[in-house]
């Protein structure tokens, strides 16, 4: 792959006057990055990182591993190590690996790798660093891996298989646990099986093995045929949102301590959409104010929806186009001037008016080919 510094100009009026609307904090991140790899000499080779400078949109390239399809990433909350699934559509087989991250030099090395009771598409960790959760759409099922004093995993210490099928026989013919949240007290985890149209809702508890137990209620269910992916909640914690991959629609609840109520479901696509949909990624601004979600398919956009601050209920803004370039996993930097996206063949930078929540300056800024996951992490 080749190695360059690329720098966005972006030199919208109203971008420039939302840059100085800037919060005091970090500005410049090491942005890890989940790929799909392969034989193409073109193809992805495994975890990337870059360095982000957020006052004006530069990326420099840092360093990589080789690992085998690292779709999707977690960071632990003292920046030390790395998280990876490692997806294999081949056979419904796949794995989990550790990784000892040096945040300086944006160096990875490899500390261990566990196997996966399924193909894994998801990863998460706690704040206490005490456990990963490991979502397998191949196999349906969840699993918990504890981490060790060494950063290391250790095996499997509980695996909770879902069992039944949705309406849609092509896509959901069995279950397909797609991701897992944690709350933002990381008391309860959220997760969502495409193939059953159900949110599953665990009570946690670091300390306790196994340390999930199903909550009261133990799960919502969504709209059949919707396909469940990811979740997001509000940074007060009030709201949480889920998007649904197959009919492209978000779902928005309230959230107070594992309970959940819906209160609005919200197409991302007019009525009059012909096309095939892919509803991928959802994330909101630091602020609060603004939600994006990613449409794969033939749609290939970003959709823009505002938030009520008081109801949590969202409002269709605008769409943004990935030329044609299937956007999976996003993210807005923490200073909130930023969205990256990962496509097929590169990662995309727009600059977001801060006081609109538009989308600004849609360039190529990294050249790395199927990028799944995008991570930030502050260097400063």
């Amino acid at each position: 792959m080749k190695k360059l510094l690329l720098v966005i100009a972006l030199a919208s009026p109203v971008f420039c006057s939302a840059q100085k609307k800037t919060k005091t904090g970090p500005k410049v991140f090491d942005l890890v990055i989940g790929t799909y790899t392969g034989a193409d000499a073109k193809a992805s080779k495994g975890i990337y990182v870059y360095r982000f400078y957020a006052e004006h949109g530069d990326a420099a390239y840092l360093n990589e591993v080789e690992t085998d399809n690292p779709s999707f990433l977690t960071v632990t909350n003292d920046e030390k190590f790395v998280y990876a699934v490692n997806e294999n559509n081949a056979d419904g087989s796949g794995g989990v690996s550790a990784f000892k991250f040096d945040k300086q030099t944006g160096q990875l090395d490899l500390i261990n790798a566990q196997k996966t009771k399924g193909s894994p598409a998801h990863i998460s960790v706690d704040k206490e660093q005490k456990n990963v959760f490991v979502s397998n759409y191949g196999g349906g099922n969840l699993q918990v891996f504890p981490i060790q004093k060494d950063g290391s995993l250790g095996a499997a210490n509980q695996t909770i298989q879902d069992v039944g099928k949705g309406p849609n026989p092509a896509r959901q013919a069995e279950p397909h646990v797609h991701s897992a949240f944690l709350s933002p007290d990381e008391k309860y985890l959220m997760v969502s099986d495409l193939g059953l149209d159900k949110i599953n809702i665990y009570r946690y508890k670091s300390s306790k093995v196994p340390s999930l137990t199903p909550a009261d209620p133990a799960f919502v269910s969504t709209a059949g045929g919707s396909g469940p992916r990811h979740i997001t909640f509000s940074p007060n914690g009030k709201f949480m949102y889920n998007i649904q991959e197959m009919k492209a629609t978000i779902t928005a609840y309230t959230y107070d301590n594992g309970k959940v109520k819906e209160i609005q479901m919200i197409k991302m696509m007019p009525d009059d959409f012909k096309g095939v949909n892919g509803a991928a990624d959802i994330h909101i601004t630091p602020d609060g104010r603004f939600l994006y979600a990613s449409n794969r398919g033939t749609a290939n956009q970003i959709a823009l929806f505002t938030i009520d601050q008081l109801t949590g209920k969202l409002t269709y803004v605008n769409s943004y186009s990935t030329i044609g370039e299937n956007p999976r996993n996003f993210t807005i930097d923490p200073t909130g001037k930023f969205l990256l996206v990962g496509t097929t063949s590169r990662i995309f930078i727009f600059g977001i008016d801060q006081a609109t929540g538009h989308l600004v300056g849609n360039r190529e800024a990294i050249p790395v080919a199927s990028a799944v996951c995008l991570k930030m992490v502050p260097v400063e």
